[in-house]
């Protein structure tokens, strides 16, 4: 019986595209389906795709929507109690997809999994182990650079987000919580879907057993770019007005403000100063077009849990990233 879903956004990059389904065939033992969600490539015709003889649907869009758009029709296309999201610039190596699954069928309340992805051409070198954020307003990768071997990267752990490029969902809960918002067009969309369903009271959980490589920004290339760096502080304004009461972003003002500071003093000796302003600006005159998170006093216990977790993840922050680098 097939329980599961895997569903790949793409743009472009087909070879990325090809060396990750052929890691699929070749690594999965248990039953998936294939749902390619192109946005509109024009590198390819993609009808590589049917040489395979495997019953994969590819649905291509007239345009490119973005991520959260594609990856959303392909979860409403899905037919399954679980969907995997998971970038076309990744293979996977074997028990991937398993040991995804065997943990996320452990607890109910548990909305996604996430493993451990490797860096494509540094493959001692962990690229992402899940995603934390703080009271800063900064979402980050843990233990990014770290060696595959470090020892706080190796154990489950509840985290604040999966990161979309490669984790395992309940579909059930998108039904309550809300599926990817398209408003974000790309960047900081899971953060913010992880950020709902925490306060819905589900959880976030990684495994360091489910591993795959990851080449990095394969699709919109560059660690940062003038469309990366103006997206995602757009994006960050929106998580914060989208899933923060308006007592906690009082709350957190302080520290929000010294958060975007930084983020700016540090884009401006990138070079992306302008940018990162623009996207803020461009934030704040869309903010009507964006709908919050509805606030239910029963979920009064899970805001104060995620404020302890933002909180205390500024000193965790800290000391990973600055003093025990």
């Amino acid at each position: 019986m097939n329980e599961i879903t895997i569903i790949i956004p793409n743009y472009n990059k087909y070879k990325y595209l090809q060396d990750c389904i052929d890691s699929l065939y070749r690594n999965i033992s248990i039953n998936f389906s294939l749902i390619v969600v192109d946005n509109a490539s024009t590198d390819s015709d993609y009808k590589f795709i049917n040489e395979y003889n495997k019953d994969i649907i590819f649905k291509r869009l007239d345009k490119n929507y973005g991520f959260s758009y594609a990856v959303n029709i392909g979860i409403k296309m899905a037919k399954t109690p679980y969907i995997v999201l998971l970038n076309n610039d990744t293979t996977v190596e074997k028990n991937w997809l398993e040991n995804m699954y065997l943990k996320i069928i452990e607890d109910e309340k548990v909305f996604s999994v996430c493993g451990m992805m490797i860096r494509m051409f540094e493959k001692d070198k962990i690229d992402d182990a899940g995603d934390e954020y703080n009271a800063f307003g900064w979402a980050y990768k843990r233990y990014d650079g770290k060696n595959i071997q470090y020892e706080k990267a190796n154990g489950h752990k509840e985290i604040f987000s999966s990161c979309a490029g490669a984790a395992i969902y309940r579909k059930s809960i998108f039904d309550k919580i809300g599926y990817f918002d398209e408003n974000f067009f790309a960047y900081m969309e899971d953060v913010d879907l992880s950020y709902r369903a925490k306060i819905y009271g589900y959880k976030n959980v990684y495994i360091p057993n489910s591993k795959l490589y990851h080449v990095g920004s394969g699709t919109t290339g560059g660690k940062y770019n003038e469309f990366k760096v103006s997206l995602s502080s757009r994006n960050n304004i929106y998580v914060i007005y989208k899933n923060m009461p308006f007592l906690q972003i009082l709350l957190n003002l302080p520290f929000l403000f010294l958060g975007f500071f930084i983020k700016y003093i540090f884009f401006l000796k990138k070079g992306y100063g302008k940018q990162y302003i623009s996207g803020i600006i461009d934030a704040f005159s869309n903010l009507k077009t964006i709908r919050k998170t509805k606030f239910e006093f029963g979920n009064i216990f899970n805001y104060v849990k995620i404020e302890c977790i933002i909180i205390k993840n500024i000193f965790s922050y800290i000391f990973d990233k600055i003093i025990w680098k």
